[in-house]
């Protein structure tokens, strides 16, 4: 007796830990592991937000598995859906759709004077149908798509929520995973639901004033069970819902091979303490123009150079204007990019949500391994995020994360003003581990710039300031500004042979 009711309790235990893919692994990913079988689920979102796509890949997976499905459409037509799944280029053979529209007859005038109130006839009538026709297929997997018209009927909440808990219990008989649709097209919170069904998924879509809208999703309850909460990136792309999981560097930790990557220039090698360690993150500071895009390149070349894959992210420079000004310094980039060793990708941050640009480092990372990473620049990366507050947060997950698999980042910061007068969008410069920054001086008449390392956590490096010039040909670090102080302000001061001012 004991050994059978041991058997039960087992069997009951993995029938809870079972996992029904949701046909997007972003998403299976956020829910660690797809959807507990069996079960009521609940995905809510405005109109235009993806639910009927989302919706469409989950009956579509479980097709892929062999299992039966039915997809009930309360609110758009057969063909409608249809056309919406040939879109996406989704297979149609296997998917059962249900079609539950109002009768032709109950749109003429006869069809709209009763007796009786449609809460009465029409929601039970709808619920009876949904009923016979799970009965009739035994279907492993369910979408009934659109609750609002069920909440209409019904008008009153209480009845509303009572009919779907006679649904859920009809159909809990069949060992069926539901996902019922909301397109909350009321302006009223309806939270009836989320204590009857075992998770809600939500899908956002936030208008931004330029560039492409930004949709989100976020799992806001699932009964016993871990997932990954907050708000997620997701895409609507030509193929289904891509979501982009929310990075969490903790969960990324390794033992990474460390060690240093010159800049093959031997003055900023001297600067710097011999170079640039890797598994740290660099920070290139100072006001447009001043060469910070330049050094930095130097040193993802100089790393495709050794032999490591380097990756850049550019926002504001074009690849044809960043080969030729890289090539008047003496710096041939073809090769490298040919043979795969550096890659450069545009970025347009007003069409990228920021989890899928962590993605695509992610990508390069893990599966080209990619050894140094270089964003440039970090404005640009700012002006794909909602506001000023989340860049912090996403930076520090990002870096932690690279730092993390003994990657080597630079990252470029535009300061706005002239000398002493800087200042730029966000402080980010307590993420980084090193800090080079350069800046513009005047002597003798003439604009000159200047490079200096202001922080390095992993070793020590010079506290000078050294002189940079920008071609022709090539890229020169003169010794250090020994005759000078106050070259950061911009205005420096020419000092004696004494040591001071002249």
């Amino acid at each position: 007796m004991q050994e059978q009711q041991e058997k039960q309790i087992t069997s009951e235990q993995t029938g809870a830990s079972e996992r029904c893919a949701t046909g997007c692994p972003g998403l299976d990913e956020v829910l660690g592991g797809g959807l507990p079988r069996g079960h009521f689920y609940l995905l809510e979102g405005e109109p235009g937000a993806g639910k009927t796509t989302l919706a469409l890949q989950f009956v579509l997976e479980g097709i892929r598995q062999g299992e039966s499905i039915l997809y009930v459409t309360m609110s758009e037509s057969r063909r409608d859906l249809l056309s919406v799944a040939r879109s996406h280029g989704f297979p149609l053979e296997g998917i059962n759709i249900f079609e539950l529209m109002p009768a032709e007859e109950d749109l003429g005038p006869d069809g709209q004077y009763t007796v009786f109130h449609p809460a009465e006839v029409e929601l039970n009538d709808r619920t009876q149908t949904i009923l016979s026709e799970v009965k009739r297929l035994r279907p492993a997997r369910l979408v009934i798509d659109a609750l609002s018209e069920l909440r209409m009927l019904a008008k009153d909440p209480l009845r509303y929520r009572r009919q779907i808990l006679s649904l859920k219990e009809a159909i809990g008989e069949f060992n069926c995973t539901v996902v019922l649709l909301d397109d909350k097209t009321s302006h009223q919170e309806h939270l009836e639901l989320h204590s009857i069904v075992h998770g809600v998924i939500s899908l956002q879509k936030i208008a931004r004033e330029y560039g492409n809208s930004r949709r989100r999703v976020e799992v806001t309850k699932l009964r016993g069970c871990a997932f990954r909460e907050g708000y997620h990136d997701f895409l609507i792309k030509t193929g289904g819902v891509v979501v982009y999981p929310r990075l969490v560097a903790a969960e990324y930790r390794t033992h990474a091979t460390k060690g240093t990557v010159p800049s093959g220039i031997p003055e900023i090698d001297e600067l710097t303490g011999g170079g640039l360690d890797r598994g740290t993150a660099t920070l290139f500071m100072g006001p447009a123009g001043c060469g910070k895009t330049t050094i930095a390149m130097r040193w993802a070349l100089s790393a495709a150079q050794q032999g490591d894959s380097a990756a850049a992210f550019m926002f504001e420079e074009s690849l044809g204007t960043l080969m030729m000004r890289a090539s008047g310094l003496g710096m041939d980039l073809n090769p490298y990019i040919k043979s795969g060793r550096l890659r450069i990708e545009p970025v347009d941050p007003a069409e990228l949500a920021p989890g899928e640009f962590v993605e695509k480092i992610r990508g390069y990372v893990e599966k080209e391994d990619v050894r140094t990473i270089l964003i440039d620049s970090l404005n640009g990366f700012m002006h794909s995020m909602p506001g000023e507050d989340f860049l912090a947060i996403h930076l520090h997950e990002l870096l932690a994360y690279l730092n993390n698999r003994g990657v080597l980042t630079l990252l470029v910061l535009a300061q706005a003003g002239i000398g002493v007068g800087l200042h730029g969008p966000v402080d980010v410069s307590y993420l980084a581990d090193n800090i080079l920054v350069l800046r513009y001086f005047e002597a003798a008449g003439e604009v000159r710039q200047a490079i200096s390392m202001m922080k390095k956590r992993s070793g020590g490096h010079e506290h000078t300031i050294r002189e940079l010039k920008l071609g022709p040909e090539r890229i020169r670090v003169g010794k250090p500004l020994t005759d000078f102080q106050g070259v950061l302000t911009g205005i420096p001061l020419l000092l004696g042979q004494n040591g001071k001012s002249a």
